[in-house]
């Protein structure tokens, strides 16, 4: 099997494979872009709280500078200070004792004289001057250290520690801030579940957009298929059509020399038949030219040559060949050019002639009685020729009017229910007409007649 030949076989599953893989791969995308994001907003948010923590936590130490030696002016400032700011939960004053330290002062009246043992503390003790460490209750809580927390979870705080020098610039003690940073957190938890339902909703959309792009695939794969089978058909009607036009061709022939006694007499019964199998040959030929004419106009095949024509003496070879098909029906067919020479146009002669023969055709067939007219004008101040096809015939309704120019449409009622046609002629004498750069109208009143309206360019006006 070649390479071709397989990917041929395999193209289908190898694009629901694909479109399986969008469909997976897409939302996780998304889903993960989304996360990434939100861990970095809250990381960028805990690092500005904890620089904030720290700058209130080095202006509070600043401020009780010179009140060190004495724990009494310490403890009236703390409570001051936790009075005017609602984000502060706790504040204390440490003094080391060994390894430990000892709560000397504290807005927590409870916690002085308390003694704790706690790395942080003693990490912060460390640090130089003007700087501290701030940390968050959830690193603390895992880190296992020494300090109470709270019980709520989702009311975090921040912890800073920052030594304490004196007015002599010597380490005195330690300084420890809880700040509230739920108001914060409410907004990053309100801001990160609406990025979550917006990822929902996104993913959802994504989603269905796949799902029908999925689909879509497979559409265009119908339609692909659809394409071939068409040409397929457009091919084999074609390949018909030509096959019958030789035998079609022969039977006519020889039907014609037997009915013209050719072959050897024949009796008015036999003849009458014969008469019949040629009509219905000759109808069988129109057929077959209409099919091929239609394959050629679908698939770009036909070629017009137009060139710069005096159009009156074609519709007049037209007119007079239909002239006997008008008289079988007793039907007046006349020609009336508004001057003897017209003006020059850009046409091919034989399609030209071709849609003329249509036109009058068709109005023959269904005029019961009365006339058919061929006039000419100039329209436009002398643009564009105007040829008109005029019957007094059945006429047909808006409907019937609307449809008139549709592939294999024909006009049903009963009083055209005994009319043989393709549905073909209209519509292959209006692409004639376009790929001649001229409009094709109708204008009809049911009963009353129809008027089938050509107007062409006038390339140059006749002498």
């Amino acid at each position: 099997m070649s390479l071709k030949s397989f990917l041929e076989k395999h193209r289908e599953s190898a694009q629901l494979a694909y479109g399986v893989t969008l469909i997976i791969i897409i939302p996780l995308l998304i889903t993960f872009n989304t996360v990434f994001i939100i861990n970095k907003y809250n990381h960028s948010i805990d690092v500005v709280l904890q620089r904030q923590a720290l700058s209130v936590g080095r202006s509070i130490s600043t401020l009780m500078k010179g009140d060190l030696p004495w724990e009494y002016f310490i403890q009236l400032k703390l409570e001051a200070l936790l009075e005017s700011n609602a984000e502060i939960q706790e504040l204390s004053v440490l003094r080391p004792e060994g390894d430990d330290f000892k709560i000397v002062a504290s807005s927590n009246k409870e916690k002085v004289e308390n003694i704790l043992n706690s790395y942080f503390y003693k990490l912060a003790w460390l640090q130089p001057e003007n700087d501290g460490l701030a940390t968050d209750s959830i690193h603390l809580e895992e880190s296992g250290e020494d300090i109470e927390l709270t019980n709520d979870k989702q009311n975090r705080f921040w912890l800073v520690a920052i030594p304490m020098r004196d007015t002599n610039d010597e380490k005195q003690a330690l300084l420890t801030i809880k700040l509230s940073s739920q108001i914060v957190d409410e907004l990053t938890r309100y801001n990160r579940n609406a990025s979550i339902y917006l990822l929902i909703g996104t993913v959802f959309v994504v989603m269905l957009f796949l799902l029908v792009v999925v689909r879509l695939w497979d559409y265009a794969l119908l339609y692909k298929k659809v394409k071939e089978v068409d040409k397929m058909k457009d091919e084999f009607v074609s390949m018909a059509t030509h096959e019958l036009r030789t035998p079609i061709t022969g039977i006519s022939g020889f039907l014609s020399m037997v009915i013209n006694g050719e072959m050897g007499p024949i009796n008015v019964k036999i003849k009458e038949a014969l008469s019949m199998a040629s009509s219905a040959s000759e109808r069988l030929a129109v057929l077959v030219d209409d099919l091929l004419d239609v394959g050629r106009i679908e698939q770009g095949r036909i070629s017009l040559n137009p060139e710069p024509t005096e159009p009156t003496q074609i519709m007049k070879e037209t007119v007079a060949e239909l002239m006997v098909q008008a008289g079988n029906k007793k039907l007046a067919l006349n020609f009336q050019p508004h001057k003897e020479v017209l003006p020059i146009i850009n046409i091919d002669k034989d399609r030209f002639k071709q849609v003329l023969i249509n036109l009058i055709g068709n109005a023959i067939k269904y005029t019961p009685a009365g006339e058919i007219q061929v006039l000419t004008h100039t329209r436009f101040d002398g643009r564009v020729l105007e040829i008109k096809v005029k019957d007094t015939g059945l006429g047909m309704s808006s409907k019937d009017r609307e449809r008139l120019f549709e592939k294999f449409y024909r006009i049903k009622t009963d009083k055209t229910k005994d009319i043989v046609g393709t549905g073909l002629g209209m519509w292959i004498t209006k692409r004639l007409v376009e790929m001649m750069n001229a409009t094709i109208t109708v204008d009809s009143i049911e009963n009353v007649g129809t008027q089938i309206t050509l107007q062409f360019p006038i390339v140059k006006k006749g002498k």
